[in-house]
C-alpha cells in the first residue's frame, strides 16, 4: 500500500446551523481525521481551551503573521481577525493525514483556490425559525450581535452552490451519519484507491 496525500474536508455553515457541536461529535468517532485549528483575535468563549478549540493570539500578533504570509486564508468576522496556517496545513496533507476545516465561505473560497482537490460540506439548519431559536439561545451574544449573525446567515446561505456537499442538520446523529458517509465515499474515489493500492491493483491484473 503506497501512502498518498491526505483530504482535505472544508466545513462552512451559518452561525447557528450546529457546525461545532457536529465537527466536535464527528472527531470522537475513530475515523482518523483533524482538524486544523485557526488562529484568532476574538476572546475565547466558556470552555474554549487555547490551542484546541483556537490559537487565541493578540491583533498585533496576527497582524504580523499576516504580513508574513502564513495564512493560507484570513477574514474579519464581526470584528475579530481568523486565519489558518498554510504550513501546518501543507505538512499535514504530504504526511498522508486528512484535514477538516471549519470555515466561512469567504475562506472556504480562498482555500478552494489553493487546493481545487478540497472537499466542501455546507450544514444547513432544518428551518429558519430553527436558526433563530439557535442564536437568540446563546447567553453570550447580545440582541443587536443576533441580528448581525442572522444577517450574515442569508449571506453566507446565498453562497451554498459553491459547496460539493449539503447536509442538513435538524438531528446530530443523522447529519453525522451523513458527513461520515461524504468522507468514506471521498476516500473511496477511483483516484485515490488507484494511487494507494497500486501494487496490490498490479498484481491482480
Amino acid at each position: 500500500m503506497t501512502q498518498t496525500a491526505g483530504c482535505l474536508f472544508i466545513i462552512s455553515a451559518p452561525s447557528g446551523a450546529g457546525k461545532t457541536s457536529l465537527v466536535r461529535t464527528l472527531l470522537q468517532s475513530d475515523l482518523n481525521i483533524s482538524l486544523s485549528i485557526s488562529h484568532t483575535t476574538r476572546p475565547p468563549r466558556t470552555g474554549e481551551i487555547n490551542g484546541c478549540d483556537y490559537h487565541f493570539v493578540a491583533v498585533e500578533t496576527f497582524k504580523q503573521m499576516l504580513l508574513k504570509g502564513e495564512f493560507i486564508e484570513s477574514a474579519e468576522v464581526y470584528g475579530n481577525f481568523y486565519g489558518t496556517s498554510q504550513q501546518w496545513i501543507n505538512q499535514a496533507i504530504a504526511s498522508g493525514q486528512d484535514i477538516l476545516l471549519e470555515i466561512d465561505c469567504q475562506g472556504a473560497r480562498q482555500i478552494q483556490q489553493i487546493f481545487p482537490q478540497a472537499v466542501s460540506i455546507f450544514i444547513l439548519p432544518p428551518s429558519a425559525d430553527t436558526l433563530a431559536t439557535r442564536l437568540k439561545s446563546r447567553a453570550q451574544d447580545n440582541p443587536d450581535v443576533i441580528q448581525k449573525r442572522l444577517a450574515a446567515a442569508r449571506e453566507e446561505i446565498s453562497h451554498i452552490a459553491e459547496f460539493d456537499y449539503i447536509i442538513i442538520n435538524n438531528q446530530l446523529d443523522e447529519a453525522l451519519d451523513d458527513l461520515i458517509c461524504v468522507i468514506k465515499a471521498e476516500r473511496l474515489k477511483k483516484e485515490r484507491q488507484i494511487a494507494k493500492h497500486r501494487k496490490l491493483i498490479n498484481e491482480l491484473s
